[in-house]
């Protein structure tokens, strides 16, 4: 990609700072001391050696679990080095694993591109764990330090001779910072599946010996390969996907493209491999260029008449499956998690880049260029019907929300943070929810019957479904483009339903819908699954509420057999209005799971493989997860 600079020295570790704060406050730096957070720790030392990569120096990583929970991370880059540091007086090497933001990503030009946690993720991690030991293999020798805590045991010491150069380090999560300490196997592999992606030529070998789980990563065809993953289950337009790569200065931009005959768009967007999971420059570039190519290449051909209107960002992204990865010399991140990029001059870069790439492909594939217009005019067409319909329902007031609707039992509270919308199954367990809520703050909308699956209906048929329009209605804020997360009625949109496989069914189906068209309200923290009790057990006038079948098992042993009452609840309308309130409504006492997305390609290949049009990846996801199954009807 660009002539490499082989100088990587002591001279080139830049230090910017220390590292007491991070185990005072580590969720500042690592989001999180959740499993999430767990996770960032391994993903941090695997961007170090991915750093390696893009800079040209490595082509294979390590990953192991450990049984003991040791994680070890090895690569055959260049190695830390490990030579005296003219700033700290100390070796490289513990400069970099004791020193926040010292590395050598800082201006010294041993990293063109460089991902992690700007330049602190080997100082974090090894703060947040409780041992940490760094073995480097360079110039023919080898070099090892430990570390308690991020406070070095002793100086580096030179061990023996080695061979070939690069780095292990192997580290435990500290058990004074994480609760619990349980990797996922299948959310690390995941993350490596995307650094592979995004790095083609690298391989990833991860290996968990706590259960015998292993996967290699390695793709030849890089992004071009990522998006065929992500298109597997779908009906393409294109046999293969669109795929264009240019260095615009000193920026890499690489665009692939592909699409399906689905009405949803999964656009993924990377800068120096992070996930940018709300989007930036990069992504808006892309955009722009992708709406303006379509439609010159359509007026030019005659596909859009004169008397039609351009084609909308909305009517060219329906169907699409895309992934944009750019890497630059100073990343310009929004937010310590990195979600948004914000250098303005990507933006340029990559809509010129992509636009003459794609401009060139429509001309030399003119058959797929008809297809993909041709679907992108079904679109319009589809998009002005839901128009007509989102005014006839406008015109209705079932869109204002000064109309709410007749179903909806509201709140007395006015002010949205305080109040909080009840979505619940039925009828009957909305009599229960009405009647046993605390009016004050808490607002009941029952849904009749199963509402429509969004994955496989065009938006004006997604409009015109009464349960949904009363959702949106109820909700406030809008749907899809047009979602608007200040307009919110309600801070906590918490879904109750039953607790069977109708009501596991009814709770998917509105999982898709929010995460399909209101996604920032998961984004934003405001979706919420409500936890009924699955027991009472009663023996005399001792009552308990149980909620798992573990809990169950354990409490009758300890309460004994004899004279003990379980009646397990099925349905929320079984339930009285007091019984409702005291177990699964009371903030004081009730149970709820916030629904987060931590893996936004895992998720989207959850709902299309549950929801899609497709019956065998539906049929093979649920019989190998059929063992984590915990509430089944019969």
């Amino acid at each position: 990609m660009e002539e490499k600079n082989n100088s990587y020295t002591a001279a080139d570790i830049q230090v910017l700072g220390g590292i007491e704060a991070v185990r005072m406050m580590p969720s500042m730096y690592i989001g999180s001391t959740d499993r999430r957070g767990l996770h960032h720790l391994v993903n941090e030392i695997v961007d170090n050696s991915i750093d390696e990569a893009m800079a040209g120096y490595c082509d294979k990583i390590e990953v192991i679990i450990h049984e003991d929970c040791v994680v070890s991370v090895a690569d055959n880059g260049r190695g830390i080095p490990v030579g005296i540091h003219p700033t700290t007086n100390v070796s490289a090497l513990e400069t970099v694993m004791t020193t926040l933001h010292a590395g050598g990503k800082f201006g010294s030009g041993s990293y063109r591109v460089s991902g992690g946690l700007h330049g602190v993720g080997g100082s974090v991690v090894n703060a947040l764990a409780s041992w940490m030991r760094v073995d480097v293999r360079r110039d023919g020798k080898l070099y090892r330090q430990e570390y308690e805590r991020g406070v070095p045991k002793e100086p580096v010491k030179k061990i023996g001779a080695a061979e070939g150069n690069g780095t292990l380090i192997s580290f435990v999560a500290d058990g004074e910072i994480f609760a619990e300490i349980d990797y996922s196997f299948d959310v690390l592999a995941q993350s490596f599946r995307e650094m592979a992606y995004l790095n083609k030529g690298v391989e990833i070998w991860f290996r968990d010996e706590r259960t015998g789980e292993e996967k290699t990563l390695y793709f030849e065809g890089g992004i071009v390969s990522f998006v065929r993953h992500l298109n597997r289950k779908r009906t393409v337009l294109q046999q293969m996907p669109v795929y264009i790569s240019k260095m615009v200065n000193s920026t890499s931009v690489e665009v692939a493209l592909q699409y399906n005959d689905g009405f949803t768009e999964s656009t993924l967007s990377f800068a120096n491999c992070i996930n940018t999971l709300d989007g930036g420059t990069h992504l808006t570039g892309f955009r722009s260029a992708l709406t303006r190519v379509l439609n010159d290449y359509a007026r030019k051909y005659k596909l859009l008449k004169e008397s039609e209107a351009n084609l909308t960002g909305d009517d060219v992204r329906e169907g699409l499956t895309a992934i944009i990865s750019v890497k630059l010399t100073d990343p310009q991140f929004e937010g310590q998690t990195k979600s948004r990029l914000g250098n303005l001059d990507v933006k340029g870069q990559v809509e010129s880049a992509f636009a003459e790439g794609l401009a060139y492909y429509l001309e030399e594939h003119p058959g797929e260029g008809k297809r993909l217009i041709e679907k992108c005019l079904i679109a319009a067409r589809a998009r002005e019907a839901a128009r007509k319909a989102r005014d006839l329902v406008t015109r209705k007031g079932l869109y204002d929300t000064s109309t709410l609707p007749g179903k909806l039992a509201d709140c007395s509270e006015k002010d949205p943070a305080e109040c909080e919308l009840y979505i619940v199954e039925g009828d009957s367990a909305g009599g229960s929810a009405k009647q046993g809520r605390d009016r004050r703050f808490q607002a009941i909308l029952p849904l009749k019957g199963k509402i429509l699956n969004v994955e496989k209906a065009r938006p004006e048929k997604i409009l015109s479904h009464d349960e949904i329009r009363a959702l949106i209605t109820a909700v406030g804020a809008g749907n899809g483009t047009e979602f608007d997360v200040s307009k919110l009625r309600y801070y906590r949109v918490i879904i109750m339903t039953d607790a069977d496989v109708d009501g596991s069914h009814i709770r998917t189906l509105l999982l898709t819908f929010f995460y399909r068209y209101m996604v920032e309200l998961i984004d934003n923290g405001h979706l919420f699954i409500a936890q009924p009790p699955l027991y009472r057990i009663k023996k005399g006038k001792e009552q308990h509420w149980v909620y798992t079948d573990k809990e169950k098992d354990a409490l009758l042993t300890k309460m004994g057999g004899k004279g003990v009452d379980v009646q397990r609840y099925k349905g929320l309308g079984e339930m009285t209005p007091q019984q409702l309130w005291e177990t699964t409504m009371d903030p004081q006492k009730r149970v709820m799971m916030q629904v987060e997305i931590e893996d936004a390609v895992r998720a989207h290949e959850i709902v299309q493989t549950l929801m899609g049009e497709e019956v065998p990846p539906r049929k093979a996801f649920i019989q190998a997860h059929a063992l984590q199954v915990r509430n089944l009807d019969v």
